[in-house]
């Protein structure tokens, strides 16, 4: 059986783990990273693959089954996923959550010009909590969900943080408050605000010279990022950053609290303990290239999100032995 040829696009954080997740898949084989770098000075693990330019990219539209474009949402996602869509069948792990109906619109339009799939969105918020806010509506639909993150590092945050001029290392820390979290596990259902449910913490190195109060405001008041919540900016030195912040962890929960008939109280929840959340997110974004692989050879064209996916789909394993397996 021939395996599934993956290219990467970006190999930050998110590009590495995704290399080292098609290592644990037997049915794939990276073929080539795509950087815009020099190739020559970016060294990656798989000796059988190569590192190319990005403008090199098209020369392999005949050698790529699944391009996983690994790049932040801030910049590089907006304009990478709709021009290789029409090349490719992608997966991306685009996060900005206020724009992904207007991001699916345009990678729909570019897919459908080339032929393509394209799963946009993969990860695991947006992914597999909107898989499960999904369920726990279906499941229990006299009900509230709730969405919380942490405690842990954002990539996307910390990544809009460090586009910021002046910026030399930032991260972003994402944690749910505790009061609000009780409320909510104890069935209260209570109506709370964006404020009300997190907080967000930067640690923040900045260049020499760099004006901090500007940054600090451009931060807090920066939209779709932080300007809804208590955002609190803490301006370390490059050592202290190295030794205190250079892991990746992170994770959250999704709740819905709800009733079913005969107002039985009902409570389902899901949870995410991650070490390291760029190797998680690189694993579901692999997990999700199969899916688009089937279904580009299934006929299927255009954008597609993990609400239009079936679980099966994602399984190295045929349907009869997950029936057998797994039901």
């Amino acid at each position: 059986m021939s395996k599934i040829k993956v290219g990467i696009v970006g190999y930050g954080n998110l590009g590495k783990g995704a290399e080292q997740a098609i290592t644990q898949n037997d049915d794939m084989v990276l073929v080539a990273v795509f950087t815009r770098r020099n190739p020559s000075e970016v060294k990656i693990a798989t000796a059988e693959a190569q590192v190319c330019h990005l403008d090199d990219v098209l020369q392999f539209k005949d050698e790529i089954d699944v391009m996983l474009l690994c790049g932040g949402s801030a910049t590089d996602l907006p304009e990478q996923v709709p021009a290789l869509a029409e090349h490719f069948t992608t997966v991306d792990s685009f996060d900005t959550h206020a724009k992904i109906p207007a991001f699916f619109q345009e990678v729909d339009q570019a897919a459908l010009r080339g032929g393509n799939i394209a799963l946009i969105s993969v990860g695991w918020d947006p992914g597999l909590f909107s898989l499960n806010r999904l369920l726990g509506e279906c499941v229990l639909p006299q009900g509230e969900t709730y969405t919380f993150w942490g405690d842990g590092l954002s990539q996307g945050h910390s990544d809009a943080v460090r586009r910021i001029e002046g910026v030399k290392q930032a991260v972003q820390y994402t944690l749910p408050l505790e009061e609000a979290v009780n409320r909510v596990r104890s069935g209260e259902n209570p109506s709370l605000t964006t404020r009300e449910k997190h907080a967000r913490v930067c640690y923040v190195v900045v260049e020499d010279g760099a004006d901090q109060q500007a940054i600090e405001q451009t931060i807090v008041t920066m939209p779709n990022y932080f300007d809804e919540y208590e955002t609190t900016v803490h301006f370390i030195d490059e050592a202290t950053f190295t030794a205190e912040h250079s892991g990746m962890p992170h994770g959250g929960f999704v709740i819905r609290s709800g009733e079913s008939a005969q107002q039985h109280k009902q409570i389902m929840e899901f949870s995410l303990k991650l070490e390291s959340n760029p190797a998680f997110t690189s694993s579901v974004l692999v997990a999700y290239a199969r899916a688009a692989y089937r279904l580009s050879h299934n006929g299927e064209r255009g954008a597609r999100t993990v609400l239009d996916v079936p679980f099966g789909l994602l399984s190295q394993d045929d349907p009869a032995t997950l029936r057998k397996r797994l039901l």
